[in-house]
């Protein structure tokens, strides 16, 4: 699973990064701290190949949703049931995205003798994790449109995205089972062409990253609280410790 995500850069720093145009006049702030049902930046291409970045609401809100609800419960897509589940499968073969991040988060299961919570259970330790050489991470997406038909014809559109996971690997196993796909830029035009429907071969991008490509450290738990979004969120959570961790070695 992914649930909460870092996305700092501009929306110029991103289509430098990806070779994409922007266009939008809606520009949003650097959050260290991304949650469901907020707005991010993502690439599309149209059938020419030619990229954009535009912002999408995170949580995919099919067409024929009764109301925007149901995005908070559709932030991912497991690839392995993406081309069968009747919510995934036209939009895996039309509507495919990539969502730039700086990293993500993901809590660790608490040793023996960590602190409790207030109920009373181990207190699970936040971890960011993010590329090894510091570049963006290009993680596969699906999108769609909506609109609330109560509205009327002149309802604005909204366009919404989901993140596609897969199965860990050795680098995010002791921390969780999920991970989000990562794709190469030699990837990036065969994910993103509008006009390519072998749905095969685009399963097969769909997989565990490298094991070297990620590393990760602990953060402070106050990046449990989605109103914290500043940059401190993603610094080791003790000073002057090394708390980057080798973990696919």
């Amino acid at each position: 699973m992914c649930g909460r995500f870092v996305s700092s850069h501009s929306a110029d720093k991103i289509s430098e990064f990806f070779g994409a145009s922007f266009e939008s006049e809606a520009t949003l702030p650097a959050n260290y701290n991304v949650a469901p049902t907020q707005d991010v930046y993502a690439v599309v291409a149209d059938a020419s190949g030619a990229r954009e970045v535009q912002p999408f609401h995170w949580g995919l809100v099919p067409s024929w949703a009764k109301d925007v609800k149901i995005g908070s419960k559709m932030i991912n897509a497991r690839s392995e049931t993406i081309s069968e589940k009747p919510a995934f499968k036209g939009l895996f073969k039309k509507h495919r995205l990539i969502i730039p991040m700086d990293g993500f988060y993901e809590w660790q299961q608490a040793g023996e003798g960590a602190p409790l919570t207030k109920a009373g259970k181990p207190m699970k330790t936040p971890m960011f994790i993010h590329r090894a050489d510091g570049q963006m991470l290009a993680v596969a997406g699906l999108w769609a449109t909506w609109r609330d038909k109560a509205a009327g014809p002149d309802a604005e559109w909204l366009h919404s995205c989901t993140v596609i996971t897969t199965a860990a690997n050795d680098t995010m196993a002791p921390v969780h089972d999920r991970m989000p796909v990562l794709l190469s830029p030699a990837d990036w035009d065969e994910w993103l062409d509008p006009t390519n429907n072998d749905l095969d071969a685009l399963q097969h991008l769909l997989v565990p990253a490298p094991n070297d490509l990620l590393v990760m450290h602990a953060v402070s738990t106050a990046v449990n609280n989605v109103r914290n979004s500043g940059p401190e969120l993603i610094l080791p959570a003790a000073a002057g410790e090394s708390a980057e961790l080798g973990l696919g070695l």
